[in-house]
């Protein structure tokens, strides 16, 4: 199950890839990149969403440890004693 998982994680990033690589040779003109009034040089279309992809596979990849060692963590409401209500108080 492992190695289908693995096989179909490497397809869907060699999709996206080739998406990439078809979008940006269609759009092979340069584009600004603005952000809070500051404005980039001129790059290629391709390469911005290039970029784009890498920092989210690699910010995804960062923050999976995280939410795990989060969500792996005591909930509050694991002591059952002070969850339930006895029916002997009312």
């Amino acid at each position: 199950m492992k190695n289908f998982v693995s096989l179909l994680i490497s397809i869907l990033i060699a999709c996206l890839v080739l998406f990439i690589a078809i979008v940006s040779v269609q759009n092979a003109e340069l584009v600004y990149l603005r952000f809070f009034g500051l404005e980039s040089a001129r790059i290629p279309f391709g390469l911005v969403l290039a970029f784009s992809f890498a920092i989210g596979i690699v910010g995804m990849a960062i923050l999976q440890p995280v939410w795990n060692f989060i969500s792996s963590g005591k909930s509050r409401y694991d002591d059952d004693a002070d969850f339930f209500v006895d029916d002997g108080e009312y």
